[in-house]
C-alpha cells in the first residue's frame, strides 16, 4: 500500500504560451520513457495504488477531474440575458415611442407583450436547467481504482495523479495515464485523430526519442476507449492538464 508523500510531482500552472497552445504534459512524456517503478516511484505510489487519506489530498491539491466546470445561471443574470435580446430591445423602444407620443393603449399593449414574452421564456429556461440538472445526477460515471489495495469504483471526477486503475473493453479512459500492464489492448483514438481504426497500446517503455505523443504505445489519453482487451494504469495528469483540457482551453 502507497505511503503518503510530501511532494509528488508538483502541479504546475500553464501560463503563457503553453497555455494557448494544445500539448501533452511533460511529465506524461518523461512517463512514458521510464519503466514503471520509476513512475511510481516519481508519484510517490505503488501498484497497490493509493490510501484513501492520500487520495483526498491529492484531489484538493489537484482538484476534481474534470476539464471544465459547468456554471449556472443565477435569476438575475438569465433575466438580463433574456431582456438583450434583439426582440425585446425593439419592442421596448417601440412602447418608449407610444408613450412618449401619448398612445397609451398601444404603449400598454407592447409592454404587456414584453412581460408576457420575458417571463414566459425565464420560466421555460429554468425549468429546463432543472431537468437538465435531474438527469445529469442520475448518471454517475466511474472508474475501477485502486484505493487501500482493494479494487474500487470511484466517479471520475475523483480521480488524481497517482491512483491506480484497471482498464477493460467498453471502458472511458478517464485520465492520461501510463500503461503498467496489458494484455491485447486495442484503443480508440478517433475522438483525438479523427482515425477510425483501434490503436493497439502496450506498457513497453518508450525508446525513440521525439515520437509524437499520440503515437507512444504506453500512453493512453482522456477522450479516448477501449475498444478490446485489459490493462492496469496509471493516472498521471488529470482534469485541465491533460491533452484533452488543453484542447478544450485552447478552443
Amino acid at each position: 500500500m502507497a505511503k503518503p508523500v510530501s511532494d509528488p510531482r508538483p502541479l504546475h500552472a500553464a501560463t503563457g504560451k503553453e497555455a494557448a497552445s494544445i500539448h501533452v504534459s511533460p511529465a506524461l512524456l518523461e512517463a512514458a520513457r521510464e519503466d514503471p517503478p520509476d513512475v511510481f516511484r516519481g508519484l510517490g505510489t505503488s501498484p497497490t495504488g493509493l490510501t484513501s487519506e492520500e487520495a483526498a489530498r491529492r484531489l484538493e491539491q489537484f482538484g476534481p477531474n474534470a476539464v471544465a466546470q459547468e456554471k449556472r445561471q443565477g435569476p438575475l443574470l438569465r433575466l438580463l440575458l433574456i431582456a438583450r435580446s434583439p426582440l425585446v430591445i425593439l419592442l421596448a423602444v417601440l412602447a418608449i415611442v407610444a408613450f412618449s407620443t401619448e398612445d397609451l393603449r398601444s404603449g400598454l399593449v407592447i409592454s404587456l407583450m414584453i412581460v408576457l414574452g420575458v417571463s414566459l421564456r425565464f420560466v421555460q429556461e429554468s425549468r429546463a436547467d432543472e431537468a437538465a440538472a435531474r438527469l445529469k445526477a442520475m448518471i454517475s460515471v466511474t472508474a475501477t481504482a485502486l484505493r487501500d489495495g482493494e479494487a474500487r469504483e470511484v466517479p471520475l471526477h475523483d480521480l488524481v495523479p497517482g491512483d491506480m486503475i484497471r482498464l477493460c473493453a467498453g471502458d472511458l479512459i478517464p485520465a492520461d495515464v501510463r500503461l503498467v500492464a496489458s494484455k491485447n489492448l486495442f484503443v480508440v483514438q478517433s475522438s483525438l485523430t479523427g482515425e477510425a481504426f483501434p490503436v493497439e497500446k502496450s506498457e513497453e517503455r518508450e525508446e525513440r526519442e521525439s515520437p509524437p505523443p499520440l503515437e507512444i504505445p504506453n500512453l493512453c489519453l482522456l477522450g479516448t476507449s477501449v475498444e478490446s482487451g485489459t490493462a492496469s494504469a496509471l493516472v498521471i495528469e488529470t482534469g485541465p492538464r491533460t491533452y484533452f483540457g488543453s484542447m478544450a482551453g485552447h478552443i
